[in-house]
């Protein structure tokens, strides 16, 4: 006895099936664990101090709060508000958002509204009118697999790098605005200090040359005042150029022009940061940098293409259906008892040749997900190299600095001792010159350290991670 065959038990199976695979969540995405950091355990400092005792990390303290100098923060506000790179961060984010909502929706059916009319003549020949209206669902993908899901996370996972991204742009925009004001600043007392130079040198031009007339100094004294006379406006040309320079770079940061009404600001020596900056662990430093992160986002990301790659060789499911209304007369369209007309057809299609093309993306997938293993180590290399140069910075700038002042001091006292013993008839105007020049030297040497020291601290502060955490708002 032959058993009678209902097509609705397959149809009733494949359905249970595809149930209870959707509610499985399956999923082709390789579990991912963080790579590990291929740096050293901890930083390499020159002294026990070059850590820091403080418990608060760099990447924890608002810029706000790290930078001290009004003038300052008024122009980091600026470039924060108008920079143009920041921009351009900022719209990428909104251009991932946007992308991540279209790879969302391919999760959910698309309904449309249609209405459809056609006039024509019938096989007897009589002019024939058919109208129709409805919903309809086109090529639902059915994510059993979860292809369309691996691709939905891998566009959250470059939403999350292009937020990252904004945040490493404007830390490099704050430390690069404190940097150049800092140069701008270290520009002026250069200026300070080459003007006065250039006083000194045409007083004593004047003075060796009157003594030149009256045959008490030598054509080789009066020549090398002369030399020196003219390296101190070569000097003040080239500082007067540089300032112009440097505060160009200043206003393409700032993205608009150089405001008028600008708050007071402190000298190059009244400049004060947060300088208790602790180094930390580099496995936890490092990844809160948001380069770093920047870096694991991109590598989540095709981890997951990975999960799209291997369900592409599994059956794709998709559904198309309808259903509406169908008259012969527009008028009678939408009225009750009309004759409804509907369609539902479910596809399935199976990979069986495709000439080695989703075996090709597979590898490709694998192969960028190495490339981005890559680079995310290197990133966390990097950033430690970053982090370790600026310790090394701090650790040794101090007494750099503190040496150079030291030997201006005594350079000043050559130059007043020079200068009493060549009042005196023990010394020649040749050693005052020579005590001029190193004065000069160490003047402006000093200004550089000092400028050097300031901007270390700026970049130890951006390279722990610092720059990107806005104030906190005041509770009411």
């Amino acid at each position: 006895m032959s058993k009678h065959f209902s097509p609705s038990r397959p149809v009733a199976r494949l359905a249970t099936l595809s149930a209870a695979l959707w509610l499985a969540g399956c999923s082709f995405i390789p579990t991912f664990s963080r790579p590990a950091a291929p740096v050293a355990e901890s930083f390499p400092t020159v002294s026990a101090e070059a850590t820091g005792n403080a418990t608060r990390s760099a990447a924890d303290i608002e810029w706000q709060t790290f930078f001290q100098d009004a003038r300052l923060k008024r122009l980091i506000e600026l470039a924060l508000q108008n920079n143009r790179d920041m921009r351009v961060a900022v719209l990428n984010i909104e251009k991932n958002r946007a992308s991540l909502q279209v790879a969302r929706a391919d999760q959910l059916p698309t309904l449309n509204a249609g209405f459809n009319g056609s006039r024509g003549p019938a096989a007897s020949g009589a002019i024939t009118s058919s109208y129709s209206a409805g919903f309809s669902v086109t090529a639902y993908e059915l994510d059993f697999f979860g292809r369309v899901r691996a691709l939905s996370q891998a566009a959250q996972a470059q939403l999350l790098a292009t937020e990252e991204a904004r945040k490493t742009v404007q830390i490099s925009l704050v430390a690069s605005v404190a940097n150049t004001y800092l140069t701008l600043l270290a520009d002026d007392e250069l200026l300070r200090v080459t003007r006065e130079t250039l006083k000194t040198r045409q007083d004593s031009m004047r003075l060796m040359q009157l003594k030149y007339d009256n045959e008490a100094a030598s054509k080789l004294d009066l020549s090398t005042a002369q030399s020196l006379l003219e390296a101190a406006k070569v000097s003040l040309a080239q500082q007067t150029r540089q300032r112009a320079q440097d505060e160009s770079s200043l206003v393409l940061l700032l993205g608009q022009p150089m405001p008028a009404d600008l708050p007071a600001g402190l000298s190059l020596s009244e400049q004060g940061f947060l300088s208790d900056l602790p180094a930390g662990v580099p496995s936890e430093l490092l990844v809160r940098r948001p380069d770093v992160r920047q870096a694991e986002q991109n590598l989540l990301a095709l981890n997951a293409n990975i999960g799209a790659a291997r369900a592409a060789f599994f059956p794709r499911i998709t559904l198309t259906a309808s259903a509406g209304v169908a008259s012969s007369d527009l008028d009678t369209l939408f009225n009750a008892g009309t004759p409804t007309a509907w369609t539902f057809v479910p596809q399935i299609l199976m990979p069986i040749f495709d000439a080695g093309r989703n075996k090709a993306n597979l590898e490709t997938a694998k192969v960028n997900k190495e490339i981005a293993i890559a680079q995310y180590e290197k990133a966390i290399q990097t950033g430690f190299k970053e982090v370790a140069d600026a310790l090394a910075g701090r650790a040794t700038l101090t007494d750099q600095l503190q040496a150079q002042a030291a030997q201006l001091a005594a350079t000043q006292t050559t130059m007043q001792l020079t200068d009493l013993r060549f009042k005196a008839g023990a010394a020649s105007s040749f050693d005052v010159l020579e005590a001029q020049r190193s004065l000069f030297t160490a003047q402006q040497a000093v200004v550089q350290v000092q400028a050097l020291q300031l901007q270390n601290l700026v970049t130890l502060y951006k390279v722990m991670g610092g720059g990107w955490t806005e104030a906190r708002t005041a509770e009411k």
